[in-house]
């Protein structure tokens, strides 16, 4: 018997099975980890499947040296879906097998944390005659008196209570007494406490319906739906209720979540009516708590799995529902190769599986949404708030007419009045502001250079030195030259990391009119600390986020009332619950609306739609401010009105007229090296093999509507001058065989440069 062995090396040359000879006596099974001889090298594979028969001569077949784990790594599932998944973004089944685990399991970098533990060996019948027998050792009667219930007892809990007790134990195992072994000890994640337990709340009649009409579905393992309800409508109490049927069925589930901010939320309100089944999958655990999170999944110890992105690659057995949560989220788009879609993988993974798929969002994705109304999805609606409660109401001040009125502050009137109104009555505002840093750039007056980033083609952005606050207070102790709040008086450019003292004098005609434009989240926080003094003032974004648990304690200053302000990017505008704010402030709308991407528009509405329902979610009606310099944009309007179908109709209409996705598919072949003269011959070269390649297939050429050698908005990234050839293409079979040849030209190797192939890429940036 041979296994055939995918050796864990992405490489087109080794991109195949190799068979290995199974040694006399060793078990396998099909996705197991082995370690093999390859060439020169030990390395590690994983087992996709077995053969009598071998077309290599016997005394060149190698031997498998060593199983890695007992139990099979890669559930067949998902290697079934590791395999759907390489052929669709062509590359390597190694490459895709990545993703399905741990990447610390690669190369032995985490294994199983252990501790010592002692039990007792004899009956109890026999522990006294055994005291005695222990003569004048204190220690030795006291070890025996607390292994007296039988049970295992953590070495370092006895020793809490007998000093120095490793030589005693050792004395009483040689005796024949008790027991001295090795247990595992799970790395569980911060906040991964007791949360409770939580009586269930009765439903409302949309999440009834809901309810009713997902169930049959469920208990046959199939359907595939969107959900679609206003913020505060209670989406997450519907999964719930779906995933106790899951369990009851002996089935499992997994949530994904678009923002690692959000995990620990849903983790805790699964965990108080779940209790030790809900784990947690996500890229800030550690490596040995995400080791022991997935150990624990696969031993089918957990059965509810919350995570990012990475987490539908749970091994979960016996799946019975994945819920895309916010799936309109762009998150859920990985932009490393191998690219993929999560709401695609979640389709293939919960067909593969006999799972119910269900996404959901309060603003769905245009492509999604129209999905539904086409019939892929069964589309559900929740359009009203749990007990009937108010919309927020929304006022669209226009930042123009502020202007007039002499105010310079990036604050209207109308906002800085409703946030002292808030403050006063002790409630909780939230202020949206989607750029980090305090300046967007720096400028001289005098001959208009902007500051920009050596490495990229965009500006600098200026960090002020972070001032730490006395404890409940705004006032400040003392200015240090850097903080953990990414404030350090410096420019950063915030793609490639570059960082650089602010000139006093312009670099290009040596004058000292520099000057600093635009706002970030931080210069809302330090304007607020002048206009409010006294409040606590939380700022989450990158910057402040940037620990292990960064998003964890600014969010639980925040729900504690320690902060009665939390100044965010849009990482503060979807799915955060707090019912105490009643005010939520957009300082400036504009600013993905007027992003040169086809998705400005829907991304605009999503997110203002999502920051403004974070408003009046408890008892208390909310109110939104949305600052713009554009308040007739319909855009804006559809968002203040909180009116979805009103801006899909928009939206869809105006993408069928421009042909764009989803009517159309846009692609671009990437390129990009460190010499600018390189990325260009490079991209000419591909656009001229394109060119063939249309020629040479008429049927292709006809799904073609514009193809266009350009550089992209940004056109150095990180040191790397950037080409991209650009595709709008037809939905169309002939259109995925073109894909294909894209696919495998981008994999050719090139002369000094990198090649990547996007198909509908999150921004064409």
């Amino acid at each position: 018997m041979y296994a055939q062995v995918i050796v864990d090396i992405v490489h087109e040359n080794v991109a195949r099975t190799f068979s290995y000879r199974i040694p006399e006596g060793m078990a396998l099974s099909v996705g197991q980890r082995v370690e093999v001889p390859f060439a020169r090298m030990i390395k590690e594979g994983v087992v996709v499947g077995f053969t009598e028969e071998c077309d290599v001569a016997p005394e060149k077949i190698r031997e498998i040296r060593a199983p890695l784990e007992e139990y099979a790594a890669v559930l067949p599932p998902l290697l079934q879906l590791a395999r759907q998944m390489a052929e669709d973004a062509h590359c390597p089944l190694a490459e895709t097998l990545r993703l399905m685990l741990p990447a610390e399991m690669r190369g032995g970098r985490v294994t199983v944390k252990t501790q010592p533990v002692a039990q007792l060996a004899i009956p109890r019948a026999r522990l006294e005659a055994a005291i005695e027998q222990q003569g004048r050792s204190q220690k030795r009667r006291m070890l025996l008196n607390l292994l007296r219930d039988g049970e295992v007892h953590p070495v370092e809990e006895l020793r809490l209570l007998v000093r120095d007790p490793m030589e005693p134990l050792h004395q009483l195992e040689e005796a024949g007494l008790i027991r001295l072994m090795k247990a595992e000890v799970l790395r569980r994640p911060a906040g991964d406490e007791d949360c409770g337990t939580v009586i269930d709340p009765p439903l409302t009649p949309y999440q009834q319906e809901a309810l009713d009409v997902v169930l049959p579905d469920l208990k046959a393992g199939q359907g595939k739906y969107l959900l679609h309800g206003v913020t505060g409508s209670g989406k997450t109490e519907v999964f719930i209720r779906l995933v106790r049927h899951v369990l009851a069925l002996g089935k499992s589930a997994v949530i994904l979540v678009p923002e690692i901010a959000l995990t620990p939320q849903m983790v805790s309100w699964f965990r108080s009516r779940f209790g030790d089944t809900a784990a947690v999958l996500h890229s800030r655990l550690s490596a040995g708590e995400r080791f022991d999170e997935w150990r624990r999944i696969r031993q089918g110890r957990a059965r509810v799995v919350i995570g990012a992105r990475s987490a539908i690659f749970a091994p979960c057995e016996q799946l019975g529902i994945i819920v895309v949560d916010e799936e309109h989220e762009t998150t859920y788009l990985s932009d490393r190769h191998p690219r993929y879609d999560v709401r695609e993988v979640a389709a293939w993974r919960a067909q593969n599986e006999g799972a119910t798929l269900l996404l959901a969002s309060a603003t769905p994705s245009i492509l999604s949404f129209a999905r539904a109304r086409r019939g892929d999805y069964t589309l559900l609606e929740m359009p009203h708030r749990v007990n009937d409660r108010p919309m927020p109401h929304v006022d669209v001040v226009d930042m123009r007419q502020e202007m007039d009125k002499g105010n310079r502050s990036i604050f209207s009137g109308l906002l800085m009045q409703k946030l002292r109104d808030c403050m006063a009555r002790g409630e909780q505002a939230m202020l949206l502001m989607n750029r980090r840093g305090y300046n967007s750039f720096v400028s001289c007056r005098s001959c208009g250079l902007t500051m920009k980033c050596p490495n990229c083609d965009v500006a600098l952005t200026y960090h002020m030195v972070g001032l730490p606050r006395a404890q409940g207070t705004s006032q400040t102790l003392v200015a240090p030259r850097h903080d953990l709040n990414g404030g350090d008086g410096r420019l950063h450019c915030h793609y490639c990391g570059y960082m650089t003292d602010t000139p006093t004098t312009c670099p290009e005609c040596a004058s000292k009119y520099i000057r600093y434009f635009g706002a970030g989240t931080q210069k809302v926080e330090d304007e607020l600390k002048k206009l409010l003094p006294g409040v606590t003032i939380a700022r989450m974004d990158v910057d402040t986020t940037s620990g292990k648990e960064g998003h964890a304690k600014i969010l639980d200053e925040f729900r504690s009332g320690r902060a009665r302000i939390l100044v965010g990017t849009q990482m503060i505008a979807k799915g955060l619950d707090f019912p105490k704010v009643t005010l939520v402030g957009v300082v400036a709308a504009d600013m993905t609306l007027n992003l040169p991407d086809y998705r400005s528009r829907e991304r605009t509405f999503q997110l203002l739609t999502q920051v403004a329902g974070r408003a009046g979610r408890g008892q208390i009606p909310g109110e939104v401010v949305i600052q713009t310099y554009k308040p007739e944009d319909e855009i804006i309007q559809a968002a203040a009105s909180q009116d979805y179908r009103a801006f899909f109709e928009m939206e869809f209409s105006r993408r069928r007229t421009g042909l764009y996705p989803p009517f159309t598919i846009l692609a671009r072949l990437l390129v990009e090296s460190p010499a600018a003269q390189s990325a260009y011959k490079t991209a000419d070269a591909l656009h001229r093999r394109c060119q063939q390649l249309l020629d040479a297939h008429p049927q292709w050429k006809k799904r073609v509507l514009m193809m266009l050698l350009d550089q992209p908005g940004v056109k150095v990234l990180r040191g790397k001058t950037r080409w991209h050839v650009m595709f709008k293409l037809l939905v169309n079979p002939a259109t995925e065989e073109f894909v294909a040849a894209l696919t495998d030209l981008a994999r050719e190797p090139q002369d000094g440069a990198e090649v990547y192939f996007e198909y509908n890429p999150t921004t064409m940036m």
